[in-house]
């Protein structure tokens, strides 16, 4: 009898020391101070969480119609463009246009016969974004201002993904992750140029600011592919921690972050000298304990801020983001989000 009278009282004393670490220690601290709104896609609740940089406190949480994916900012109507990916029931076919004055959406635009929209960036100084579909994998050139999509051109791979534009050549690079590969599409021709074969599970992408490199992340192979922009080669592969699904270079291009989901982690990289140079852990991954008051943590999305101080990673497991410092590496605050975080934008 007394052994079960101690069992129940410790199960009491867990159960308290929970839910006190879930109200208090797990909740998001917000420490620094810096310019503009972050734009938080959260999957699970389907919303976008608008966070003031500055003042350090949450403005609304949006809701949107059609799950909610990646995210990106018109230059220079600062204009927020959410591809609208959809769920498990329905699958999307739009993107929204969210008016960051009000913080409302404005618009919504249809993508006919364009399927499970995932990702979605800006041509700078345009009102008009490219977006990656999964079903049907095509890259299409959307008018934001008209509605219309301009160009639709076929990656000719399989679930393609993620995107990025060479800063100065009209040239797009696509991720396709089943087909572990990066489509190279010349925006004048509309047309695939080029297939370049990676490891397995070609997902995140990034292009270092001169336009010299590109890097993509093979989740299942536990690698980076960098690859030269001019003959399309791979020139060196670099082991990542584990999981590794998106990356982003620092605003001075010195310096490539990367997200290992399955880690808990996040690798700095020397670009020059393709060389890991610290891990930073997230918390969470020690014991039990840490578990329950931190949550396992799951880095996915990375978002640089425009003046390179900060780098901000969507913590999906945690309902987070983690705020790392550029100039040391370390973590030194996070933002509380709905539930799993994942695409970011930034807004001056």
């Amino acid at each position: 009898m007394k052994h079960i009278k101690y069992v129940a009282f410790l199960a009491l004393l867990l159960l308290v020391f929970y839910v006190v670490s879930t109200a208090v220690i797990r909740r998001a601290s917000y420490t620094i101070q810096t310019n503009g709104k972050l734009y938080i896609v959260n999957k699970l609740s389907s919303s976008i969480t608008v966070f003031d940089l500055f003042h350090g406190k949450e403005l609304t949480e949006i809701y949107m119609d059609s799950g909610p994916r990646e995210i990106t900012t018109l230059n220079p109507s600062r204009k927020v463009v959410v591809a609208n990916y959809g769920n498990q029931n329905l699958a999307g076919k739009s993107i929204s246009i969210i008016n960051p004055n009000s913080n409302k959406v404005e618009k919504t635009i249809e993508l006919p016969q364009s399927i499970r929209p995932f990702g979605i960036l800006n041509f700078s100084l345009s009102n008009k974004v490219g977006i990656v579909t999964g079903i049907g994998n095509d890259l299409l050139v959307v008018n934001t201002e008209t509605g219309i999509v301009e160009n639709k051109m076929p990656t000719l791979q399989t679930y393609s993904h993620l995107l990025v534009f060479h800063p100065i050549k009209p040239i797009a690079y696509v991720t396709n992750v089943n087909s572990n590969s990066v489509s190279v599409i010349d925006l004048n021709l509309n047309q695939l140029i080029k297939i370049i074969p990676c490891g397995l599970g070609t997902e995140g992408i990034d292009i270092t600011p001169d336009g010299s490199e590109i890097w993509v992340t093979n989740y299942l192979d536990n690698s980076i592919s960098v690859i030269n922009t001019k003959t399309y080669q791979i020139t060196h592969t670099i082991p990542t921690g584990n999981e590794s699904l998106r990356l982003k270079f620092s605003i001075d291009g010195r310096y490539c972050l990367v997200t290992n989901s399955g880690d808990g982690t996040i690798s700095v990289y020397n670009r020059q000298f393709k060389r890991l140079i610290k891990t930073i852990s997230i918390p969470g991954k020690k014991g039990f304990i840490e578990r329950v008051l931190y949550h396992t943590p799951r880095p996915v999305g990375i978002l640089m801020h425009p003046n390179g101080s900060y780098a901000f990673v969507s913590n999906s497991n945690a309902d987070k983001i983690e705020v790392v410092d550029m100039k040391t590496f370390t973590l030194v605050s996070t933002i509380t989000t709905g539930q799993v975080p994942d695409g970011l934008a930034f807004v001056e």
